[in-house]
């Protein structure tokens, strides 16, 4: 016990340690947070949901975007765990840490966005097996609750065991250990389907009622997540001595090529399946297109949407572009932001224009919204951070337990 204090420490000490750069990139971050706590005062303390811009007709919005998108950037952790554990891609060996951290940040996002769409967060131990009123299996929210919770532990579990041994100089205990990753694997697939499964089991909502939701959802989760692995592991290259290969930014940058495409090509069906009858059913999808009645508020950010993906991926199919390492990380944000873009603005949002009684009307978040989503961001970008920090600590042999020393070398 005593040895796994020592490394908790020597984790933190080292994770908050860095040059003017490192503090510079958290002191950015932490300029957000001062309007975060004044949105959270008045939200979640002083006024409720009244200061959001949510009305009768638009329930889900700003909140409920992220949280959709950040379950895709979870999930996307097993673009690396999958190909070094099953494949046995040694590449990806510094790789898969990064993975899991990325994974246990995104995570701890989501329920920071799923507190602030509920209007009365106080309640929300209703939620937790026989403790509250666990209206399971009945309530696909309670799914959700449920795959969400256990892959994070799994992450947690994984990640930091795994940097415990290191630390220690011990070897992995594979009967304990390989059984966890292989969960997780499935697991993380599970998390964004039952995310799709929350909406496309609504009638109501045309937009999302419809089967091809969850194979839409893990294509761009595929797309978009890695996007942000790879900026990371670009910038820990570069800012760090923890050995990053090119095969290793390949083989990923890959991936999100061909996810990219595929999930273009659904969105480009689901286009041909909804306007080409052009029922009453397609009038969600109007609205985000080319509006409707003269509202029309969502048009341009769809199409913003659609330019930067399709752009995004065929620039990536040219292979000199694809490992041209200072074009990649501009790249991937474009993409990063134009999937961010399509799972709140041109898919949440729109599916709720017109209401299931069919009024339509339009969304304008607040500041207090604004505040509160730059804020959660921030957070997890300073979670993500401080873990990424310690766990290259570890990788790097720099975080040590003094009696490890020699063992890491062997083991290594």
């Amino acid at each position: 016990m005593q040895k796994k204090i020592q490394f908790a420490i020597d984790f933190i000490s080292y994770a908050l340690k860095g040059d003017k750069r490192y503090y510079t990139w958290l002191g950015i971050l932490g300029l957000f947070i001062i309007p975060w706590a004044y949105g959270t005062y008045q939200q979640l303390v002083a006024k409720g949901l009244i200061v959001a811009g949510f009305t009768d007709q638009i329930t889900w919005a700003m909140y409920e975007g992220n949280f959709i998108f950040l379950v895709g950037v979870a999930a996307a952790a097993v673009t690396v765990i999958f190909p070094y554990y099953i494949y046995h891609y040694k590449p990806l060996r510094n790789v898969v840490l990064i993975g899991e951290m990325v994974a246990i940040t995104a995570v701890i996002m989501v329920m920071m966005f799923i507190m602030y769409h509920m209007g009365r967060p106080d309640r929300l131990w209703h939620l937790i097996p026989v403790i509250g009123i666990f209206n399971w299996p009945h309530s696909m929210l309670t799914w959700d609750v449920l795959v969400l919770n256990v892959y994070l532990a799994l992450n947690i579990i994984c990640g930091f065991y795994s940097m415990y041994k290191r630390y220690s100089g011990q070897p992995i205990n594979d009967s304990f250990y390989l059984p966890l990753v292989y969960i997780s694997i499935v697991w993380a697939l599970s998390i964004h389907t039952v995310t799709a499964f929350l909406i496309n089991t609504m009638p109501p909502r045309p937009m999302w009622f419809h089967s091809i939701m969850p194979i839409k959802f893990i294509s761009t989760a595929f797309a978009g997540g890695p996007a942000l692995i790879i900026i990371s592991l670009l910038a820990i290259r570069k800012y760090s001595k923890l050995d990053i290969p090119n095969e290793a930014v390949n083989m990923l940058s890959q991936i999100v090529t061909w996810c990219l495409g595929l999930s273009i090509f659904l969105i480009m069906s689901e286009v041909v399946t909804e306007l080409y009858p052009s029922t009453e059913h397609s009038f969600q999808l109007k609205y985000v297109m080319f509006g409707m009645f003269g509202l029309s508020k969502l048009v341009s950010w769809l199409w913003v949407s659609w330019l930067l993906m399709i752009g995004s991926f065929i620039l990536l199919l040219i292979p000199k572009v694809r490992k041209n390492y200072n074009i990649l990380p501009i790249i991937c944000v474009a993409l990063f932001a134009g999937i961010w873009i399509d799972k709140g603005l041109a898919l949440v949002l729109p599916g709720m224009i017109p209401s299931p009684i069919g009024e339509f009307s339009e969304y304008t978040p607040t500041w207090i919204e604004i505040f509160n989503t730059a804020g959660n961001w921030a957070i997890g970008f300073i979670i993500f951070t401080i873990l990424a920090k310690g766990a290259i600590g570890i990788m790097i042999g720099e975080v040590r337990h003094p009696s490890a020393v020699g063992k890491a070398e062997a083991h290594h």
